[in-house]
């Protein structure tokens, strides 16, 4: 594999991907889709809620035809319920400033550790007008090496939430949009 041969296609019109994302989606998460949390059926309704919150779009990669991962967000508001959920008090400011929830990312394994999910996650990021951007992440995955990746991208933990009672605390962490984190 060459992640310079890989082509990123934005786009914010769901039905044009549904499937795409969720076929990766089933790929990505094949080990887990047996936990409720986890299942293809869960992931949809995520998905459709997701698509259908303000200024969604995603960037999904390309090798050839053969898509290999993609990054999805939306835009939230102060009084966005992504906000509300946290376990402990966010850094004064953090919710008021004009932010993007990165809301998914994923990359098949094959194409993993070539840079491309670093690429598909600026490429989303690139065209943002929101000050800052913020996920979730399990803190647990990878041995904690997603949640290290993160943290080298230049995201920093602003706190906790558990979105779904059967579903795993997840880290909160933000960053500015156009942050120069090293690569």
């Amino acid at each position: 594999m060459v992640a310079t041969a890989v082509e990123l296609r934005r786009t914010s019109d769901i039905d044009a991907v549904w499937t795409i994302l969720i076929e990766v989606y089933a790929e990505v998460r094949a080990d887990k889709l047996h936990l409720p949390h986890y299942s293809v059926e869960r992931f949809g309704e995520r998905l459709a809620r997701h698509a259908s919150e303000s200024g969604w779009e995603v960037v999904i990669a390309f090798d050839g035809d053969e898509p290999v991962g993609y990054a999805y967000g939306n835009a939230i508001e102060p009084d966005d319920r992504w906000w509300q959920r946290m376990t402990t008090p966010l850094p004064a400011g953090c919710a008021d400033k004009p932010t993007m929830a990165l809301k998914e990312i994923m990359l098949r394994a094959p194409w993993r550790g070539l840079g491309i999910a670093r690429r598909i996650h600026d490429a989303l990021l690139a065209a943002r007008l929101e000050e800052q951007v913020t996920l979730l992440v399990n803190p647990l995955a990878g041995n904690g090496k997603v949640k290290a990746l993160y943290e080298s991208w230049g995201y920093t933990e602003i706190s906790s939430q558990q979105p779904s009672p059967d579903g795993p605390v997840l880290t909160a962490m933000a960053r500015p949009t156009r942050a120069t984190a090293p690569r």
